[in-house]
């Protein structure tokens, strides 16, 4: 709650003619306040690493997650594009936008935040945390549950069924292998994907 709010407050000061900066702001605080999570959960439950997904896995199952991550940008054109029709585009993205087409080193560390540290926080906190506690109610509300609060964590726009998607693709492979890694790679390929096609689409 605390790096949320803390967050929270870095953002809202940033002025709003910094969009690059604020992009990649936003990415930092969704990544540190994943790993905020999962550090309280870790201290409070005082369980080794392991039991939040820190597992060695196959080269196979890191392949998958790759692929995975293509699959989930595929799918999420679809489902935008759906969206978009049905309800308009509301995309609250335009800082990423803006961080992802800011040059050369904008966009490098645009990359390095937002399919790097977001998505190694967020899968930590929704997967290595939340799906994982979920585990012992059944596969399907491990996975739904999970990718529903981690849908809902984006906002009520056109992220929120996108989100939906990587996350029930993050935590169907995280119930399969109760590695972080395979999940961590869906996420970061979606994410990394998504900031190069802003670059090509948009620049």
């Amino acid at each position: 709650m605390v790096a949320m709010v803390a967050g929270g407050l870095w953002l809202v000061s940033i002025p709003a003619d910094q969009q690059v900066y604020a992009g990649i702001a936003a990415f930092v605080v969704s990544g540190a306040v994943g790993l905020a999570g999962f550090a309280a959960a870790f201290v409070i439950r005082i369980r080794n690493l392991a039991a939040f997904g820190f597992r060695r896995v196959s080269r196979k199952w890191l392949a998958i997650g790759v692929g995975a991550g293509v699959l989930a940008y595929l799918l999420n054109v679809v489902v935008a594009v759906a969206y978009d029709a049905i309800f308009g585009n509301d995309t609250p993205q335009a800082g990423y936008q803006a961080a992802a087409n800011g040059g050369a080193l904008a966009l490098i560390v645009t990359l390095l935040a937002g399919a790097v540290l977001t998505p190694f926080g967020e899968e930590l906190m929704f997967r290595g945390v939340i799906a994982n506690a979920l585990n012992r109610y059944g596969a399907a509300i491990s996975v739904l549950v999970s990718s529903g609060l981690f849908a809902l964590a984006h906002g009520i726009n056109i992220i929120l069924p996108v989100a939906f998607v990587v996350g029930v693709i993050s935590a169907i492979l995280f119930r399969k292998t109760a590695s972080i890694w395979p999940s961590f790679l869906v996420h970061a390929v979606y994410n990394g994907i998504t900031s190069i096609m802003f670059v090509v689409l948009l620049g």
